[in-house]
């Protein structure tokens, strides 16, 4: 997958930010990840996003990887390939760096990035995140970020059908 970043500094390969981010965390900067598939961008992703990175001094995003997205999201699944959503993420003033996963939740790339805070939008609660008890051990705050959830990559894709 190393080709995904090629072009593009503010996409690494997860290993490699891992090392970017050791670094910055010895010099005092707070790390923030949000994660998700990212198919289909829409003003909540924004929001949520942009009120993220407002608990952090540097804002990752883990984007899920095409097979991951087709598991969760059924077939037809992602609109755009992975390469594309992390090039349109990254160009984002928010986002610091864009990373990948390929696992059905983000829990091993918590576990690897070691964020102090992860951000989920509103259609969460921290009880209902997969991811829980990663945060926890880590010692990561979860912050609810974003407007009500009345925004759905699902329902767009199925209003453009």
């Amino acid at each position: 997958m190393s080709q995904l970043s090629a072009n593009i500094p503010r996409i690494q390969p997860p290993e490699e930010l891992a090392n970017l981010l050791a670094a910055l965390r010895q010099q005092g900067q707070t790390i923030g990840l949000a994660n998700g598939c990212f198919d289909i961008l829409h003003v909540g992703h924004i929001r949520c996003l942009e009120e993220g990175a407002r608990h952090a001094d540097v804002l990752i995003l883990a984007v899920n990887s095409d097979e991951s997205v087709r598991r969760s999201k059924g077939p037809g699944r992602p609109v755009h390939p992975l390469a594309e959503r992390m090039e349109v993420l990254a160009g984002l003033r928010c986002v610091s760096h864009v990373t990948w996963f390929a696992e059905d939740t983000a829990a091993g790339i918590i576990r690897l990035l070691r964020p102090h805070v992860v951000i989920k939008g509103t259609d969460y609660t921290p009880e209902q995140l997969p991811e829980r008890q990663v945060i926890a051990e880590i010692g990561a705050r979860i912050v609810i970020a974003g407007d009500a959830k009345t925004h759905s990559s699902t329902q767009l894709a199925e209003r453009l059908r």
